[in-house]
């Protein structure tokens, strides 16, 4: 005989509702679905996790080369004729994209976690395709128009690796719950021993990381070199607009190493300082003169260029994010800034700075193409400068330069072989930092070569490059660099030692723990023994939380099995059976009664009684 009870009440489910809801729009409790997930759901989440890899690739390359950030908008300047701010709204939709795939990847964790059936919304998945074509697609773009770029990663790395390697120490130990919970669940030795091995191995490999990394940072305190001397690139460009008297003086007061430079010359013969071709991006020269906007600066007369304004172009476009910082005094003052002459320069930097000198040669039809380079020369001795204080770049004519001003140091601006260098008289080397690697480093110091590599903006860099050994930077951000005191980290290898074995313990010992904890039930049934349970209760004892359809048919079983011995049942059951067998997974049988035969009724409750 079979009594039936009131039905009972469900609470109500928030965060599994917000959980499945979210993910794949199953608000109510009658779309939720304890069934395997499809296959074709599985290879969603793998290319969901895919795309997190990617964009959390993509992110960190343009968070790590904001040290580039003014020269990749240079370079789009030069092929889209408009100066705007580019990495700062690709950064922050970079974040964007990644912080949604972020948290898709964490939902369809927390599925698997739960036991629910993945089943990702049509909307994520359109979602899901456009940000890793578009990642795609951007990657490759940057790959073919600023391929140097990438070895930035690489450099990054190492001040950066150790770091990371913990954090992934952290993010695979609270994953090994969710493996675990996999593994307790798995119904064949086969796909139990895939799981581990393949978790483990996994695992293992990660603890061996460290011993690729490689980092001139883990090193012995020391044994580090001077703090690297600071070259003003254009002057202090994040104070002033490059390239004028300001910018000079700002860089000046910071009591740097030297000024870098680049000169052109006139129509008329006076030399001046101008980085680009055109006079477009460092005046107003398209307000003053719109129809000589694109013509050489090298092509106009210095009456005319002094006409123009170098300074109110800092403060519309702030190029490096800086003007909002001036004093009123320093707003008014380079709001009235002027195009540079060479001899100002060498007048107000005499006595006070190394100059680093680049020229830039004027085009074909210039009347001084051929003696732009005596000109110049000339006015630099003409000047009194000393000559030990001047950094020459230009690779044309050294033996006549040599000739002329011996004192001057030569300076290449190219990695050539040591004998060229020796027969050239070079004593320095102007890099890329992207160009030099720690092993160079060290021959061209054993050759009494010293380098200097450009442009060093970032803190991280520097520090990086001090721990090398690097002599001199050349920075638009010197004002900053000038006040680090040391490397940002600095580590004796065997504390680095000490710090990689001991995160590999704790996470051993915690990934450890969790697997035992998971699968104490299965542990324990194979230790205590089979006698004394039914082949139903073997298959739920050792998968409480299993959630395939056929462990839901066995608790049926199981239920149904009792209730032809006398089982009391709710109404509950009937409206149930469909897609909530879990409601019985933490159920247990108890006797109600005798009944007719000696045998005794039974009554399903749950654990908390009812």
């Amino acid at each position: 005989m079979v009594r039936h009870q009131p039905l009972q009440y469900y609470e109500p489910q928030l965060c599994l509702s917000c959980l499945t809801g979210i993910y794949g729009c199953r608000w109510k409790r009658y779309q939720r679905s304890h069934d395997d997930t499809t296959p074709w759901e599985r290879l969603w989440f793998l290319l969901l996790t895919f795309t997190f890899g990617l964009t959390l690739t993509w992110l960190y390359f343009w968070w790590e080369v904001h040290n580039d950030y003014d020269e990749f908008n240079w370079y789009l300047y030069n092929r889209m004729g408009y100066w705007s701010d580019w990495p700062v709204p690709i950064l922050v939709t970079t974040a964007a994209a990644f912080t949604y795939i972020a948290g898709l990847l964490v939902l369809a964790l927390c599925h698997i976690a739960v036991g629910q059936q993945m089943n990702l919304h049509w909307l994520h998945k359109m979602g899901l395709v456009v940000i890793l074509a578009s990642t795609v697609v951007a990657m490759s773009a940057v790959a073919q128009l600023w391929e140097d770029e990438w070895e930035v990663l690489l450099i990054s790395l190492q001040g950066t690796a150790p770091f990371l390697h913990v954090g992934a120490l952290a993010a695979v130990t609270v994953l090994s719950w969710i493996v675990a919970g996999q593994f307790a669940r798995a119904e064949r030795s086969s796909s139990q021993v895939t799981i581990l091995c393949t978790f483990f191995a996994v695992v293992f490999a990660l603890y061996l990381v460290p011993l690729t990394i490689s980092s001139p940072c883990i090193m012995e305190k020391k044994d580090l070199g001077p703090r690297p001397a600071l070259i003003g690139h254009r002057g202090a460009p994040m104070l002033a607009p490059e390239h004028t008297l300001m910018s000079f003086r700002k860089a000046l007061e910071q009591k740097l190493y030297g000024l870098q430079v680049d000169i052109t010359i006139s129509l008329d013969g006076v030399p001046f300082l101008m980085h680009d071709v055109t006079l477009r991006r460092t005046t107003n020269v398209e307000e003053e003169f719109p129809e000589l906007a694109r013509r050489p600066a090298a092509m106009l007369n210095w009456t005319l260029l002094q006409r123009l304004n170098a300074g109110q172009w800092f403060l519309k476009t702030d190029p490096f994010w800086t003007a909002s910082s001036l004093s009123p005094s320093d707003h008014r003052e380079a709001q009235n800034q002027s195009i540079c002459s060479l001899a100002e320069l060498l007048e107000l930097a005499k006595g006070n700075a190394t100059l680093l000198l680049n020229l830039r040669d004027p085009p074909r039809e210039h009347p001084y193409r051929s003696s732009f380079l005596n000109v110049t020369l000339e006015a630099v001795l003409r000047s009194g400068f000393p000559q030990h204080q001047v950094l020459w770049l230009p690779s044309r004519q050294r033996p006549l330069v040599r000739k002329v001003a011996p004192g001057f140091q030569q300076m290449s601006g190219s990695k050539e072989a040591v004998a060229s260098l020796r027969r050239g008289h070079i004593q320095r080397l102007n890099l890329r930092y992207t160009q030099v690697s720690r092993q160079e480093l060290r021959d061209y110091a054993s050759w009494n070569l010293s380098v200097n590599l450009y442009t060093v903006n970032a803190p991280w860099l520097y520090s990086l490059l001090w721990c090398a050994g690097v002599p001199s930077v050349t920075s638009d951000n010197s004002h900053t660099l000038s006040q680090v005191p040391s490397p940002l980290w600095i580590m004796p290898p065997d504390e680095y030692c000490l710090m990689w074995v001991t995160a590999d313990l704790i996470s051993f010992t915690l990934i450890v723990g969790i697997f035992v904890f998971q699968n104490y039930h299965l542990i324990r049934w194979r230790l205590g023994g089979i006698r004394s349970y039914n082949p139903e209760q073997i298959m739920l004892s050792a998968a409480v939380r299993r959630t395939s359809r056929d462990v839901s048919i066995m608790k049926e079983k199981l239920i149904f099995s009792e209730i032809s011995d006398g089982v009391e049942v709710s109404d509950e059951f009937s409206v149930c059976s469909d897609n909530s067998y879990d409601t019985y997974a933490n159920s247990t049988i108890t006797p109600v009664g005798p009944r007719r035969g000696g045998s005794s009724t039974k009554t399903l409750t749950d654990r908390s009684g009812r």
